[in-house]
């Protein structure tokens, strides 16, 4: 049996055991074959304890037929046609770009669309299976000042001390690595400071902003999955807003 085959084989036997409809089984069998890659066997068992991803289009429907002269359910179909659940994301894009001449970034936002309405990515996961979480905050305080609040251990327990204790942890002990570069500061205002915390990694960037505010930003990445997320949201949303009301005070 071809493996084209074998998967219909499978959202049939879904949708017969659970009386979904053909659609709603096939986005639920292709999430699931795309997240932990079993064997097409196993996966309807697998499904009924796995959660629906979500079909969030990355970008609207009004940017894409305006930019592409087509809306969003057409490139759906031409990636189905495509087989872009099958050969991945890369060949998707690349297909809307060399062959329907689709603009670069928006090959890549259609892609992403197109992944999550199939079910096969979640909103926050990128195409190789990771997951990650941006927060952001503007704050009143130079680049120097946040600096400062964060690498000076005193003052950084002046805000910290009601966040989360194992973001705070983490973050005091990617300061100390003798191995980290700490807080990299330009002369346009800009700064970045990056570490691991456990197996993920943390990227924070300070950017200046008129008035005396600074844009701070954490990218948080290789998260395990999007309660991972969620969590880390979390985390550094409190986090932001203590450091804010810190030089607020």
């Amino acid at each position: 049996m071809t493996r084209a085959r074998a998967l219909k084989h499978t959202i049939r036997a879904r949708a017969a055991k659970t009386g979904e409809r053909y659609t709603t089984a096939r986005r639920h069998v292709l999430r699931e074959l795309n997240q932990r890659s079993e064997p097409a066997a196993a996966i309807a068992v697998a499904l009924q304890t796995k959660p629906a991803a979500s079909s969030k289009p990355t970008m609207s429907e009004a940017s894409v037929l305006k930019k592409t002269g087509h809306d969003l359910a057409h490139w759906f179909g031409v990636l189905d046609r495509f087989g872009a659940v099958e050969k991945g994301h890369t060949a998707a894009a690349r297909h809307l770009y060399e062959t329907h001449g689709v603009d670069g970034w928006y090959a890549q936002g259609i892609t992403v669309s197109y992944e999550r309405e199939r079910g096969v990515r979640g909103v926050n996961q990128r195409s190789d299976g990771a997951w990650e979480v941006s927060v952001s905050k503007t704050i009143t305080a130079s680049t120097a000042q946040l600096v400062k609040a964060f690498s000076d251990a005193r003052k950084r327990t002046e805000w910290s001390g009601e966040a989360d204790p194992k973001l705070a942890g983490a973050l005091a002990k990617g300061l100390a690595d003798k191995e980290s570069k700490g807080w990299v500061m330009r002369p346009d205002g800009l700064a970045r400071f990056r570490y691991r915390w456990d197996d993920t990694i943390v990227q924070l960037y300070a950017t200046a902003k008129p008035g005396g505010k600074i844009a701070l930003t954490v990218q948080h990445t290789k998260l395990a999955n999007a309660a991972d997320v969620e969590r880390r949201r979390g985390q550094w949303k409190t986090a932001f807003g203590l450091l804010a009301d810190y030089f607020n005070a």
